[in-house]
């Protein structure tokens, strides 16, 4: 099968226009190979392009006058705006041909600006820029090679401490930068192999609060003194636990910090940093923290509690010492970016649903009213159609206490009579896990191509507690591939789901998933999508920078020792293409900086030298995901056009 790479045009919207259903040929696109992809189907082009118009909301930060920063798509990529009221117009901030990533307001109200960060092209290079409210343009602040992010913002506002991970360097190193000084940044914790992460300043703006984690399971927390350099470890004899965030309490006493250190599950703690005395602010039996927030004068907190395809916000009176009611939520609903206006009288989060785009609220703690302040649009789509997600469990081949494991999985089924095929979506990570969130590509396949979604958190997965989290760990890490098996098992129970016509998916480890189900299960499949999958687990270590070579080795394995190098080899992809007789979509971003795109090519190769049939798309401006709204647009409509020539 001939490759070709197409001529260069201005638009991309020429592909959707030609014929359908032709066989692979030259397919004008500006940034994209399509390899032995079929031209488009213009009908499920365009009405793909109804749903992956909805737009999303992304709270970033209050701004010190009480305004929310968030990022948005208005055009190809999520840019920043401004909005001054509930329901008030987005005032657009940023405009450029990258999408912003992240933003953070100085809380000086002089200043009146914010720093946001950006890559080229999905590189993972990303710059920090300062840009001021009273102009338009934005002026780079870092030297346009390191991979910069994490800013935190003193408590004056006059400089703010960041990471910043230089390429091949020895790990990452936490710098401050006072961005109308004109000086350049001081390093104040260098790179030692490890992620230091700045997480908070001291009130008095002396110390900084930083983290250092050397593996998925193991942080330590340090009190740095930005004067003399010295670092303090809090709880230094503690057991090893991992650490989601930490904050100084607002006296400078102590800090807060989410923690799974003596528990099984994440608990927010609060340590004192003087006695080292410990107590558990909040936790549950059998959920995680996942976030929280500290209102600038110390007056309240809030947490978010993950239980189970649905959080739960509680907020708290520090001063009282007593619970506030509950915020006026729907449910179920899924909860992040929490943030206390300067005052630490209103609370701003996004919220959302499998069947409802991500919009920013504001809670107002007095009469504890919530309003919306953004409204996305969903797209050219009636909103009624969207489908909710229903949790269950399914039994896989180990036991606990005597009775069998059970996986969690989420099931997006179409309103219409079954059976129904089925696509399986794993979750990236491993240390992730699917969480039903608003995804206009789920609601694409359910209700205009009828398949039921199925989407697993298989062990490894995060949220199940650390035990949970660390049962694919190395020489594990084929049991993960066991449960996809009972998966398949437990499909053929369900009368409402078609067993025989099962395709799987998943991008970066949820790809190598996809690609592993495949060579195991191959019979049981009609085929398979892998985007941005690793393909040749060995390469994948041995092309990581040092600082993140610690970390994938205590999830993956230590490629250096010779029998864990060759068990390694034995589970790739790579090595068991021959066994993949099933059709295969393989989706790559050419700037890739985590799984090179080498990877997906030299799959291709193997799967097409065994004459497995294999469509291949490339993006020369995309990296370990698509960001931008037609590159995207391009990848669904081939996926969509897989599933249709599959099931």
């Amino acid at each position: 099968m001939r490759r070709e790479i197409y001529a260069l045009v201005p638009t991309a919207l020429l592909w959707f226009g030609m014929a359908a259903a032709a066989p692979t040929a030259l397919v004008p696109r500006t940034t994209l190979l399509f390899d032995g992809i079929p031209r488009a189907n213009v009908q499920l082009a365009e009405r793909l392009h109804a749903y992956l118009a909805a737009r999303q909301a992304r709270l970033l930060d209050w701004s010190p006058a009480g305004q929310l920063l968030i990022a948005t798509r208005f055009g190809n990529v999520d840019e920043l705006h401004l909005v001054a009221a509930a329901g008030g117009e987005r005032r657009q901030l940023t405009f450029g041909s990258e999408p912003v990533r992240d933003a953070w307001f100085s809380p000086d109200p002089w200043q009146e600006a914010f720093v946001f960060s950006r890559d080229s092209g999905g590189n993972g290079q990303y710059q920090l820029y300062y840009q001021s409210l009273k102009s338009p343009l934005a002026h780079r602040l870092t030297d346009g090679n390191a991979d910069n992010g994490a800013v935190v913002w003193s408590n004056s506002g006059h400089e703010f401490a960041f990471l910043s991970a230089a390429p091949g360097g020895g790990g990452e190193s936490i710098a401050v930068l006072a961005p109308r000084s004109g000086a350049a940044a001081r390093v104040v914790v260098a790179g030692d192999g490890a992620f230091w992460v700045p997480l908070d300043w001291s009130p008095d703006d002396r110390r900084l609060l930083v983290s250092k984690a050397v593996a998925p399971g193991e942080a330590h927390l340090y009190v740095v003194d930005l004067d003399s350099g010295k670092q303090q470890e809090l709880e230094p004899h503690a057991p090893n636990g991992a650490i989601g965030a930490a904050r100084f309490s607002r006296d400078g006493q102590g800090v807060y910090m989410i923690s799974d250190r003596d528990s099984e599950f994440r608990q927010l703690r609060y340590v004192n940093l003087f006695t080292g005395e410990s107590r558990v602010v909040a936790a549950a039996a059998a959920a995680d923290v996942r976030e929280f927030a500290l209102s600038r004068d110390g007056h309240y907190l809030a947490y978010v509690l993950d239980q189970g395809g649905s959080d739960r916000l509680a907020t708290v009176d520090l001063r009282a010492q007593r619970d506030l009611p509950a915020a006026p939520l729907p449910s179920p609903v899924l909860i992040d970016s929490l943030r206390f206006d300067a005052d630490g009288k209103r609370l701003a989060l996004c919220f959302s649903a499998a069947d409802r785009p991500r919009d920013a609220y504001v809670l107002d703690l007095a009469d504890n009213r919530l309003t919306a302040w953004t409204r996305s649009e969903a797209g050219g789509v009636d909103v009624k159609k969207f489908v909710g997600a229903r949790l269950t469990h399914y039994p896989t081949f180990d036991s606990v206490d005597g009775r069998p494991r059970e996986i969690p999985v989420y099931l997006f089924e179409p309103a219409s009579p079954g059976p129904h095929p089925v696509l399986i979506i794993f979750h990236g990570g491993p240390d992730a896990a699917f969480r039903p969130v608003f995804d206009p590509w789920i609601q694409y396949v359910v209700n205009e191509l009828g398949f039921a979604v199925v989407a697993p958190n298989l062990r490894g997965s995060t949220g199940y507690g650390k035990g949970f989290a660390a049962l694919d760990d190395g020489r594990l890490r084929e049991d993960a591939v066991k449960d996809i098996g009972t998966l398949l098992v437990w499909l053929q129970q369900q009368s409402d789901l078609d067993a025989k016509r099962v395709v799987v998916s998943g991008r970066s480890y949820g790809g190598y998933l996809a690609l592993a189900a495949l060579a195991n299960y191959s019979d049981r499949l009609r085929g398979g999508v892998d985007m941005a999958g690793m393909t040749d687990l060995i390469g994948y270590l041995d092309a990581a920078p040092p600082y993140r070579q610690a970390w994938r080795r205590a999830e993956f394995g230590d490629e250096r020792v010779a029998d864990m190098r060759l068990f390694l080899r034995d589970i790739s992809p790579l090595a068991s293409a021959d066994r993949i007789g099933k059709p295969v979509l393989i989706v790559h971003g050419e700037n890739d900086p985590q799984v090179p795109v080498a990877q997906a090519q030299e799959m291709v190769d193997l799967l097409r030298s065994h004459k497995t049939r294999v469509w291949f798309l490339r993006a020369a401006d995309e990296g370990h995901e698509f960001t931008r709204l037609s590159d995207l647009e391009a990848y669904y409509t081939a996926f969509a056009q897989f599933l249709s020539s599959v099931r």
